[in-house]
């Protein structure tokens, strides 16, 4: 019986370096509340990412969430379908109104020339993502933010390590927000982050992430409860001093991605961006069915069978999400739709053995003639 590879596997230091980071705590008992391991991992994050005074929070959704929160905006927020729920829900729990714009189809992100298009008079924000790492036209979603006045948040959740034309990936926007959920290239079990370019900014999501308070008596906004506790904050700075080792890995696999699956025709690779310090973070192919014979999800149940799952990810659109498509159109995003059809994200992930990666390829390899 084969064994069975899954699309992604979480990244653990050994058992014994995290017990001897936590240790401590078992003596301090402080365990909540932005203690020591919270503050170290938040200058160490911010020296990988070359960010000033990241914010670490619970998760990458309320770091999103929060960020939304504390711009208090009204009106309309651009953004884009392909992407993990998160992104869309996100805006709607804000009670903002989210506009879907089409993707790029070369790197699956926003597509900047359709965003002038979608500006109304009601809308306050672009809400763009990083999708797999790779790194949205970030110079023309400025030059068009600042001409209508508005504010930028990135989806940067896949992003985590990415530098674009040598400036960390968290320096563009007014914020930009990442996770350190499991299935990412750098995890704190759960966890996120948010990197912002105003001071003030950054000091209402803090307080927003513990309840709103301000002081011992003062509570000045309706806040959550969104901090990192002391374990998470534990694992992500055992993970951290693995990240750049992990990183390697990971480019080891999806470089032999690349040289066993070039060239099938139908199978459309995905590349590294220009100007990028990548990640390989995923590895997403495209299937094209009257090219390679049989379509995204025939390909998926024969590896299935095979005990190999791969992800749609991103499938559906979040527009054609149950509680969303009474509303949209995903026909107005023609690209993204006809990516979500496609899209296949194959296993990827440090210890990924060759030999299981010549498993999956010649599964791809013996499609339908």
């Amino acid at each position: 019986m084969n064994t069975e590879i899954y699309v992604t596997r979480a990244a653990l230091p050994a058992m014994e370096e995290y017990i001897e980071e936590i240790r401590s705590l078992f003596s301090t008992h402080r365990i909540t509340n932005m203690g020591e391991k919270y503050h170290r991992l938040t200058l160490a994050i911010g020296k990988v990412l070359n960010i000033d005074n990241p914010i670490l929070l619970s998760n990458g959704h309320m770091s999103l969430e929060l960020s939304l929160q504390a711009l208090q905006m009204k009106g309309e927020v651009i953004t884009t379908p392909f992407t993990f729920a998160s992104t869309t829900h996100a805006i709607v729990r804000n009670g903002l109104t989210p506009v879907f714009c089409d993707i790029r189809e070369d790197n699956y992100t926003m597509d900047a020339d359709r965003i002038e298009e979608l500006i109304t008079d009601r809308t306050c924000a672009i809400l763009p993502v990083h999708v797999y790492g790779n790194v949205c036209d970030v110079e023309k979603i400025e030059a068009v933010a600042q001409k209508h006045d508005l504010k930028v948040i990135y989806d940067a959740a896949h992003s985590f390590g990415v530098s674009y034309k040598g400036k960390g990936i968290g320096n563009y926007g007014d914020a930009s927000i990442f996770s350190f959920h499991a299935t990412k290239v750098f995890t704190s079990i759960e966890g996120g982050a948010v990197a912002v370019r105003d001071r003030k900014l950054g000091q209402a999501i803090k307080y927003l992430s513990n309840f709103g308070i301000t002081g011992e008596d003062d509570i000045a906004a309706p806040g959550t409860n969104a901090k990192m506790n002391e374990f998470e904050a534990a694992m992500g700075l055992c993970n951290l001093r693995h990240f750049e080792e992990n990183r390697r890995a990971r480019a080891q696999v999806w470089m032999q991605y690349q040289d066993m699956l070039s060239g099938i025709p139908g199978i459309v690779l995905p590349t590294v961006p220009e100007d990028t310090v990548y990640n390989f973070a995923y590895f997403p192919i495209r299937v094209i069915e009257t090219r390679y014979g049989e379509n995204r999800d025939e390909l998926a149940v024969r590896m299935r069978q095979e005990s190999i799952y791969p992800r749609r990810y991103f499938y559906p659109l979040t527009s054609d999400y149950r509680c969303y498509r009474d509303k949209y159109d995903s026909g107005c995003t023609p690209i993204a739709r006809r990516t979500a059809r496609e899209i296949l994200t194959l296993p990827l992930y440090p210890g990924l053995e060759r030999e299981q990666v010549e498993r999956i390829c010649t599964i791809i390899k013996k499609r339908k003639k």
